[in-house]
């Protein structure tokens, strides 16, 4: 193993738990990833594997069944599991999110009813902000929950859901104008609902569509779907919290910690380009000589490690800041903004390096060429991050008198 993104002053537990899930990624990830990729193939033993270790309940705490461990010690698996196949650490991130949110936010019967099932990965989490004409302007939600006595019913259409197929828990964020008069400002009036169903597609429950996964250009295997709602009763008491108007913070604070995970994501896959683009520049010849002799690739090398070392770096130090209980969000923006970017630059070094060959499907490099550019816009796109940290910076720095 190369010394690039090492990480200092982990405990014992963490680099043991980091060594079981680099094993796990070498030995039953990297040998068959390209392959269910091509065919856009479920992982579901890489799945059953990931809750044997334990993943699915990381940051769950001990009391509910979960491992109890850090944001960063997450984080850090995320970039191991990236580093074989981005799609199954997309996979966890959601139930992550949700869990987060649960164990943030929820009631005790809320966090009594569904961590310990989250933590053993028999119920699997999906959340869902965005909408067909949305964006990033989540403020322009219209689907709405409406109060009929002991529940809230749902209308409207949901997109872009990571595991919106195989997830048995979706939290929605809807407006609910119950309560909130007018003139609210539109983040007030917004409400998480924590609706179960069961995993497939079409009506999985009355009122409640899944239409089917949506083809995409990379990070596949992963189901990304819509959700549409039409009808559908929620019981009051699966309102995230018990109380409404409160959605908007409680999903941000999801995508804060989810943005650091996707920092992550972007440095696992850019590790795995380096490692791919550095082997693969000793192995081919031209004039005579291993192509990693000539200057110019070289240069690319130092650049691209120099790229993974930095975005490393970043991404850690914003877990830790979290882990620490400050606020993060300017740490955050600024790793995801950096390690998707860093990835996307460090991916496409690798396949020049690879030339002709790296256009193949049957070279590694090319399924990283294809899921990259999703870092680019998941969890904010690269123009989100820089107004969160634009603004944060202002706030720092801002002049007195």
């Amino acid at each position: 193993m190369g010394r690039l993104a090492q990480t200092e002053g982990l405990t014992d537990v963490q680099r043991e738990i980091l060594s079981t899930v680099r094993d796990f990624v070498d030995k039953e990830i990297l040998p068959v990833a390209t392959e269910l990729e091509h065919r856009d193939e479920y992982p579901a033993q890489i799945v059953e594997g990931l809750k044997e270790l334990g993943i699915f309940g990381l940051m769950i705490p001990e009391e509910y069944g979960g491992l109890g461990e850090s944001l960063l010690t997450y984080a850090l698996c995320v970039e191991e599991i990236s580093r074989g196949w981005m799609s199954v650490s997309g996979i966890i991130n959601t139930h992550f999110i949700v869990a987060y949110m649960i164990k943030q936010h929820g009631t005790r019967e809320q966090k009594e009813y569904f961590l310990p099932r989250m933590a053993a990965g028999e119920v699997r989490g999906a959340f869902s902000m965005s909408e067909p004409g949305l964006g990033s302007d989540v403020s322009a939600i219209t689907t709405k929950g409406v109060r009929d006595g002991d529940e809230y019913v749902l209308t409207g259409q949901k997109m872009w859901l990571t595991n919106g197929g195989t997830s048995s828990l979706v939290a929605v964020l809807c407006r609910t104008d119950e309560g909130h008069p007018d003139g609210t400002p539109p983040h007030k009036s917004m409400t998480t609902f924590l609706i179960e169903k069961e995993p497939g597609f079409g009506q999985v429950k009355p009122g409640l569509t899944i239409p089917g996964k949506i083809d995409k250009m990379g990070y596949k295997g992963v189901d990304t779907t819509e959700l549409i709602l039409d009808g559908l009763r929620v019981p009051a008491n699966r309102v995230l919290g018990g109380e409404t108007g409160r959605g908007f913070y409680q999903m941000m604070d999801g995508v804060e910690v989810g943005r650091v995970n996707v920092a992550a994501r972007g440095c696992g896959v850019a590790q795995r380009a380096f490692e791919l683009g550095i082997a693969y520049a000793q192995q081919r010849h031209t004039f005579g000589k291993p192509i990693a002799q000539h200057q110019a690739i070289q240069f690319k090398l130092a650049e691209m490690a120099t790229k993974v070392e930095a975005a490393h770096a970043l991404m850690v130090g914003a877990a830790r800041k979290k882990d620490s209980g400050r606020r993060n969000d300017l740490e955050a923006g600024m790793a995801k903004y950096l390690a998707s970017e860093y990835c996307k630059e460090v991916v496409e070094d690798a396949f020049r390096i690879h030339g002709g060959y790296g256009f193949s499907k049957e070279y590694e490099i090319e399924r990283l060429y294809r899921e990259a550019p999703m870092l680019l816009i998941g969890e904010g796109t690269a123009e989100i991050q820089k107004m969160i940290v634009g603004r944060r910076l202002l706030e720092e720095y801002r002049l007195q008198g």
